[in-house]
């Protein structure tokens, strides 16, 4: 069968060089039993290449089965492709073959294989390399003979780098790479896809068949197509059910046309997710996590603003913290502190923003210095019988106001004799 039967038997529409290079290397592949990466963007018709492969190879009469990896979540995938024994997990009611078991003898077209978890890609290798497969929940090693035909439309080679893809798994599906060339690689047949799509839909939906002027079939070649074959199919229904003109020119066309920005060639780059991928929910912890050390900051200084006093070298030492505090909290505002060198003697200068009146400034001269006991009871103590004041003596909120579970506090109050 040469190309052109190939063309008429699975409806391919096209003369490019680069599409009847992919035609030819699906031709010389499928009599073979090694398995096939097909690499293409989204919509140039990857899927269409497994059909072939399977169908001219000598497991045509056996099962096909396309399994789209990036439509099933991450915890069942296991289960879909490899099977699972009754009660391996929540809602495993009875044991389940997987899509492997079930194509026994025949070939699976494993889509957006890109998108496999790295578990299942080390089962996935097991099956490449011995034909071997456990079912989820079971020790029970069981043996398939299936062919697989991938296919992936970003740069694997790329992701295998970032670690988000086996390299032993690569080179196993890579052993014939089959590249489908993008639409826009296709120029030449870019019109003539669609005066077919055109055609089929104006008998599907009874209408005139349409025209295209000189400069319409000129924007039509030269268009992007970031969609691809899927793409085109999808405008050419729009135009031959809505549009009422049947000559359709430039402008009309453009009307259907999403912008035609720049769009990157096949592969597509991976990103490094774990740097640019983040999710609301991750922001929001991060903050969250942000915000609790902040706190914790302040309470610390706080506490050591409670325990030393305040005295001009103690507001000396955290000035510098304090305003930055403050800084953050109303962004814009005059620092609270400013230490004052021109005198011999340390003094703290209060600066009072907006006329407040509660802002005092400090006069470190009247500061008497007043020696404090170190004992650390007392302080514990003293800051027990704070918290209880402060909440009227209610024992569950002076807990979380001191950092300590309940039961903790009671113990403390005990041993300090605090009844």
């Amino acid at each position: 069968m040469d190309n052109q039967d190939i063309k008429n038997r699975f409806g391919i529409i096209g003369n490019s060089p680069l599409l009847n290079r992919a035609i030819d290397i699906a031709r010389q592949v499928a009599p073979t039993d090694i398995s096939v990466l097909i690499q293409g963007e989204s919509g140039s018709g990857k899927e269409v290449f497994s059909h072939i492969i399977h169908q001219l190879s000598a497991r045509k009469h056996g099962n096909f089965i396309a399994v789209n990896c990036g439509a099933i979540p991450e915890g069942t995938i296991d289960s879909e492709l490899f099977g699972h024994e009754k009660g391996s997990f929540t809602g495993a009611h009875e044991a389940r073959k997987g899509y492997f078991e079930v194509v026994d003898g025949g070939t699976i077209f494993l889509d957006e294989v890109g998108e496999l978890p790295l578990n299942t890609q080390a089962r996935l290798l097991r099956v490449l390399e011995s034909g071997e497969y456990i079912r989820v929940g079971s020790s029970k090693v069981l043996k398939t003979n299936v062919r697989v035909v991938a296919a992936t439309n970003v740069d694997v080679y790329e992701a295998v780098k970032k670690g988000k893809f086996r390299e032993d798994l690569y080179y196993r599906l890579n052993t014939v790479p089959l590249r489908i060339p993008a639409l826009r690689e296709r120029k030449e047949d870019i019109y003539l896809l669609f005066r077919k799509f055109i055609a089929d839909f104006s008998d599907k939906y009874r209408s005139p068949s349409v025209q295209l002027t000189p400069d319409a079939q000129e924007l039509l070649t030269n268009y992007s197509w970031p969609g691809n074959v899927r793409q085109l199919k999808n405008i050419a229904e729009q135009i031959a059910v809505l549009e009422k003109e049947r000559v359709i020119d430039a402008v009309i066309l453009r009307r259907y046309l999403p912008d035609d920005r720049p769009v990157s060639t096949l592969p597509v780059f991976v990103k490094d997710q774990a740097k640019e991928d983040f999710s609301e929910r991750d922001i929001l912890y991060k903050v969250l996590f942000d915000m609790k050390k902040d706190m914790v900051d302040l309470k610390k200084l706080v506490v050591e603003l409670l325990q030393n006093g305040t005295n001009a070298a103690n507001f000396d030492r955290n000035a510098n913290y304090i305003n930055q505090l403050y800084r953050e909290v109303q962004p814009g505002t005059p620092q609270l502190y400013q230490e004052d060198n021109s005198n011999a003697s340390p003094t703290i200068t209060i600066h009072n923003p907006g006329g407040n009146a509660n802002y005092m400034p400090l006069d470190t001269q009247d500061v008497e210095e007043v020696e404090e006991s170190l004992s650390l009871v007392e302080k514990e103590s003293d800051l027990i019988k704070k918290a209880l004041k402060k909440h009227k003596g209610k024992r569950k909120a002076a807990a979380q106001e001191l950092g300590i579970s309940e039961r903790t506090l009671y113990r403390k109050i005990k041993d300090l004799n605090l009844e």
